[in-house]
C-alpha cells in the first residue's frame, strides 16, 4: 500500500517535546519516525532536536533514541547498525536526525565515510539553513543574503555574503545508493522518500527544508506554506538520485515570486533590488543546470 496522509501510521514516536511552536524540524523528525515505525533507532547529534528532545527526566520518543556527538551522527549510526546485526537482530532501521551545521559543516567527515563504506543507515538532515539552537549563527548553509547573528545585515554588508552549500550534490558525487531532497511543504514526497530509502540497502540521504520561524522571522502558523513556497518559486527544488542518475520530482509550471518570499521573513527584509535580482539570477543558473542534467 502506497504510504500518504490516510495510510501513515497512527502510533507516535516523537511526542512531548519542547520545540519551538511552529517548529519545521520537529515535524519532520515525527513524520520520518512515523514511516518508519518502532523497529527504528534513532541517532541525534547536539542541536536543536536533541535540545527538546532529551529532556531529564522525560524521553520524547517512543522508539530506542541516543545523542551523539556534533561530529559524529552518521560513525554512530555506523555502530548501531553493525552492533545490533552481530547480535542477529534484523528488519531495523538505523536513522540519524542532524541539523544543516551538524550536517554540512562539523558532521560532513563522519557522513563522507559513511557513505565511503557505504553502511546501511538512513542519515536526514533538517535543514533550518542555520546553527538555531545556539543562536541564530550562519552555516554553510545558510542561503546568500540572510541575516544572522554572525551574519548581520549593515550599510556594508547585507547578510550572508555565500551562497548555500549544495550537499545533495555533494552527496551524490560519492555515488550513494539513493539521496533525494525534500521540503516540508511537501509532506507526502517526503514521505514517500523515506519508506523508499528504508527499503534500499546501504547509505541513505534525505535533505528536508525545514523552516525555523524563530531564526527565519517568520509566524508560528507558516511554516509549512512558507517552506512549499520556497519550493514553488524555485529556490529549492525536489529531486533524487539513483543508480548514478538525477531525477527531478516536481518542477513548477511557472515560479512564483521570489521577491514575495522573501519579503515574509525578517532574515531577508534589508535585501534592496540588486540583491533580490542576484538571488532571481543564481535560481535560473541553477535550474538551467537541473533542466540540462536531471530526468524529468
Amino acid at each position: 500500500m502506497s504510504i500518504n496522509a490516510r495510510t501513515l501510521n497512527e502510533d507516535e514516536f516523537f511526542y512531548g517535546h519542547k520545540a519551538c511552536a511552529g517548529c519545521g524540524g520537529s515535524l519532520a523528525v515525527r513524520i520520518a519516525l512515523k514511516v518508519l515505525g518502532e523497529r527504528s533507532v534513532a541517532v541525534l547529534p547536539a542541536g536543536c532536536m536533541s535540545a527538546v528532545g532529551f529532556n531529564f527526566p522525560q524521553l520524547c520518543f517512543g522508539n530506542n533514541a541516543i545523542i551523539s556527538t556534533f561530529a559524529g551522527t552518521a560513525s554512530m549510526l555506523t555502530g548501531i547498525e553493525a552492533g545490533l546485526r552481530a547480535q542477529g537482530i534484523d528488519n531495523f532501521q538505523a536513522v540519524g536526525f542532524a541539523g544543516d551545521g551538524g550536517t554540512a559543516d562539523i558532521g560532513i567527515q563522519s557522513l563522507s565515510g559513511a557513505i565511503d563504506r557505504n553502511d546501511d543507515i538512513l542519515y536526514i538532515c533538517y535543514d533550518n539553513e542555520a546553527y538555531m539552537n545556539t543562536g541564530i549563527q550562519k552555516s554553510s548553509l545558510t542561503p546568500f543574503g540572510a541575516k544572522t547573528t554572525t551574519t548581520p545585515a549593515g550599510k556594508n554588508i547585507r547578510g550572508n555574503l555565500r551562497p548555500k552549500k549544495n550537499m545533495f550534490e555533494i552527496v551524490a558525487a560519492h555515488g550513494i545508493p539513493y539521496a533525494a531532497t525534500a521540503s516540508i511543504g511537501y509532506l507526502d514526497d517526503f514521505m514517500k522518500k523515506v519508506e523508499k530509502a528504508s527499503k534500499i540497502k546501504g547509505t541513505k540521504y534525505i535533505h528536508i527544508i525545514a523552516p525555523c520561524p524563530t531564526g527565519w522571522g517568520t509566524a508560528t502558523d507558516e511554516t509549512v506554506s512558507i517552506a512549499k513556497e520556497g519550493v514553488d518559486c524555485g529556490l529549492w527544488y525536489l529531486a533524487e538520485y539513483e543508480n548514478g542518475e538525477f531525477k527531478l520530482n516536481h518542477k513548477p509550471k511557472e515560479f512564483t515570486d521570489v521577491a514575495e518570499y522573501l519579503k515574509k521573513q525578517s532574515r531577508f527584509r534589508h535585501l534592496n533590488d540588486d540583491d533580490v535580482e542576484t538571488i532571481i539570477q543564481s535560481r535560473d543558473s541553477k535550474w538551467d543546470f537541473i533542466n540540462k542534467n536531471f530526468n524529468i
